[in-house]
């Protein structure tokens, strides 16, 4: 991670961190690195419900606009959603505005490739080179030359289409409960679930500008599983801000997390033949449940770190079309580049509706192992794996649990903080697994 990139592009508190003049440089900056001056460039900007959404949207079609680029504004729509329509488009790069699932006093920057996909690091590092120089010595132009804006409002219309194209039956019979996280899918995924015959009852899809992801979305479906119940629904679906992500409720209000919905459409390709390699991408914090449940049906694992443009990167240099990871990233390659919360939905309606199960029996498939997870404080992240006490401690904790647990210590990619992460059959065990490395930790290498 740069200066200014993190996992998931530019973010911070808007207007304090995440100012207009930083946002105006970053288009200006991305408009020159991704277009590379090319003759009647073009890019697509998209934002979520946030407040400060207009305010950042102006800076940065203005940086973008002033290296001679066009812009085809959005307005609001998902993070998947900008990155198929920056294909659809032909568009030379596409922009989020968005903090995915953060608080509303946080915004971000999100930049696409040509081809939908997110940066690779090689190009943050590019357009970091020039926000880090004292002089911007970039082309003006001027007159005619300057960028224009084009709104297009309905092109959203054209990102439905393309979901709905990916089944081929209806959903009618089928009652949906959507929780919009007050964000980029609360009008989106109503919509598209009608047009598919779906009943559908909304919650949180009333968005203020400062409501997005307060006590809703997928990091807080708590009233989701409370409205499922209530409501007799067949399934609940939770997005997040930017609609990325999806986190499902059966009709019991039990939760379906990332792991679960990658094994049932995974499964469900496999059987028709359509899973590539047989081989399901996801990153080292899946539960070892979902490992189990794969292998146990056949199908193939590869593991990655924590991100899910780690996941695509494993998903493209591997030939795979299925990956995500268990916060609700779920990426259908054959479809789209991204993690996205409305395919996702989708595709496990489909398997709902094609298998006639009921979403609580898909939901049995996978096991979940108890999780535990403990943040260690430390003066430094730096040669925590060279350290031999702490290894001996991870070592003696994977003895004890065999092949019936696993243990994951990693370091933040933010924090000053070492991550402990056991699962296994026992709460009670793992409390002391977990505090047994975390005391290590903290006495070999804590403040």
């Amino acid at each position: 991670m740069g200066k200014f990139f993190g996992t998931d592009g530019v973010r911070g508190v808007a207007n304090l961190e995440l100012t207009p003049e930083l946002v105006f440089r970053l288009g200006r900056f991305g408009a020159y690195v991704l277009t590379k001056q090319k003759q009647n460039a073009k890019m697509v900007v998209g934002r979520d419900t946030r407040l400060s959404g207009e305010m950042l949207e102006s800076a940065l079609i203005a940086g973008i606009t002033s290296v001679g680029v066009d812009v085809v504004r959005l307005g609001v729509i998902s993070t998947p959603g900008v990155a198929f329509l920056t294909r659809h488009l032909e568009a030379e790069a596409g922009v989020m505005i968005s903090a995915s699932h953060n608080p509303f006093p946080d915004n971000g920057i999100k930049f696409f490739n040509a081809n939908g996909q997110k940066l690779a690091d090689d190009i943050e590092e590019q357009i970091e080179e020039y926000l880090t120089q004292e002089n911007d010595s970039l082309v003006r132009p001027v007159a005619e030359n300057v960028g224009r804006v084009l709104d297009d409002s309905k092109a959203y219309l054209q990102y439905l289409k393309h979901l709905k194209s990916t089944i081929d039956i209806d959903l009618c019979g089928i009652h949906v409960v959507v929780d919009g996280a007050n964000g980029a899918a609360y009008q989106l995924a109503p919509q598209l679930l009608r047009e598919l015959g779906a009943d559908v009852t909304t919650i949180h899809g009333n968005p203020n500008g400062t409501n997005i992801n307060v006590d809703c979305g997928s990091t807080h479906p708590e009233s989701l599983q409370e409205e499922v119940i209530a409501k007799g629904a067949h399934l609940g679906l939770a997005f997040d801000g930017d609609a990325d992500r999806l986190i499902a409720v059966d009709e019991n209000g039990q939760l379906l997390d990332g792991d679960k919905i990658l094994f049932i459409c995974g499964q469900y390709l496999k059987d028709h033949g359509q899973l590539k390699q047989d081989t399901i991408v996801t990153t080292v914090m899946s539960n070892i449940g979902f490992f189990k449940a794969a292998e146990n049906v056949g199908m193939l694992t590869e593991k990655t770190k924590v991100g899910d443009r780690y996941v695509l990167e494993r998903m493209l240099s591997g030939g795979y079309n299925l990956g995500g990871e268990q916060s609700g990233h779920v990426i259908f390659l054959d479809y789209n580049t991204t993690g996205d919360g409305l395919l996702s939905a989708i595709q496990l309606l489909r398997v709902m509706k094609e298998t006639g199960e009921r979403s609580s029996d898909l939901n049995a498939r996978v096991k979940t192992y108890p999780q535990l997870l403990q943040n260690v404080v430390v003066k430094s992240k730096d040669g925590w794996e060279q350290n031999h006490a702490i290894q001996s401690a991870i070592h003696e904790v994977e003895g004890e649990l065999r092949d019936n647990g696993r243990v994951l210590v990693r370091p933040s990619g933010t924090e000053p903080l070492i991550r402990v992460m056991a699962e296994g059959p026992d709460q009670e065990e793992l409390k002391l697994y977990v505090k047994k490395i975390a005391d290590v930790i903290e006495q070999e290498m804590g403040k």
